[in-house]
C-alpha cells in the first residue's frame, strides 16, 4: 500500500514538472509512476525545447530546432549554421519587455 501511494505521488510530481516544461504530462506522469525516482530525475534533467536556439531551413524556410539534422517539412539535410534564430523563450521575453 505504501509503495502504491509513493508511485502515485511521484507520478503526479513528475507530471507537474513535465507540464511546466511544456512536455507531455500524461506520458511523463506514467513514467514517474512506473519508475518513481528515475522518472522524476529524468524530467528534471530534460531540456526545455522553448529555450533551444532555432534556424531556418535554406530550402523551404521552415524554422527548425538547431539540433535537427533534417527539415521536417521538405527533408533537406541541414548543415550547422553560423548564425541562429533566438529561442521562443527569448523572443517572448523580449516582446514582453
Amino acid at each position: 500500500m505504501i509503495y502504491l501511494s509513493l508511485c502515485v505521488v511521484f507520478g503526479v510530481a513528475t507530471a507537474l514538472v513535465a507540464r511546466a516544461k511544456g512536455s507531455s504530462w500524461v506520458l511523463w506522469g506514467l513514467i514517474g509512476a512506473i519508475f518513481p525516482v528515475l522518472g522524476l530525475a529524468g524530467i528534471l534533467l530534460a531540456r526545455r525545447d522553448s529555450e533551444e536556439l532555432r534556424r531556418a531551413c535554406p530550402n523551404c524556410g521552415k524554422v527548425c530546432m538547431l539540433y535537427d539534422a533534417l527539415c521536417t517539412r521538405c527533408g533537406c539535410e541541414l548543415a550547422f549554421p553560423e548564425t541562429a534564430i533566438e529561442s521562443r523563450a527569448q523572443a517572448s521575453r523580449r516582446s514582453a519587455a
